[in-house]
């Protein structure tokens, strides 16, 4: 699975971490994150990450 990095801030969703804190299990897809979830960094939208090239 592709991880996704925040433009702002530069953290990094791993799909094999979630982001339990906000209820994002492990094993979630970025593409099944809901719409609403924001990163537990910066605080901007889903629309503010990219795919990250390994």
């Amino acid at each position: 699975m592709k991880k996704y990095r925040c433009i702002v801030c530069e953290w990094i969703y791993d799909p094999a971490l979630g982001d339990p804190d906000s209820g994002i299990v492990p094993g979630t897809p970025f593409e099944e994150i809901p719409d609403s979830w924001t990163c537990p960094v910066c605080g901007v939208g889903k629309e503010n990450f990219e795919p990250l090239e390994e």
